[in-house]
């Protein structure tokens, strides 16, 4: 109804002013399912993927010459230089005819190991 006649307003206006305020259950039970999911999302999204963008940096942060990586294209090459200044590693891709590439330092996706050391 669009309209409401004076006398059934005011019967609404009395009605929820007698309401009592809600309780501290009342307000619990409101907004811990809201807060639940909250920690929820905490704990199954932002924390692993803080803990995954930490572990990269170390990673990159120790990056150094010789070792094996592969870049986030799917390129295999050993570190040949590393120059942080200008966010650049050069790698040799192919070992006979002495290949290099530069890629930017973050672009490297996983080391696999120093070239020196035997592989089994």
């Amino acid at each position: 109804m669009l309209f409401e006649p004076p006398a059934l307003f005011a019967v609404h206006l009395i009605a929820a002013a007698a309401a009592p305020p809600p309780g501290p259950l009342e307000l619990l039970i409101t907004y811990l399912p809201m807060a639940m999911i909250v920690l929820v999302a905490w704990l199954l999204l932002y924390r692993p993927e803080r803990e995954r963008m930490r572990r990269h940096q170390e990673l990159l942060t120790g990056l150094k010459k010789n070792d094996r990586v592969i870049t986030t294209s799917g390129i295999y090459g050993t570190v040949a230089n590393v120059d942080r200044e200008a966010d650049r590693v050069s790698l040799r891709v192919d070992e006979a005819g002495n290949v290099k590439i530069a890629v930017t330092v973050s672009s490297i996706a996983k080391v696999l190991g120093d070239s020196s050391s035997p592989e089994p």
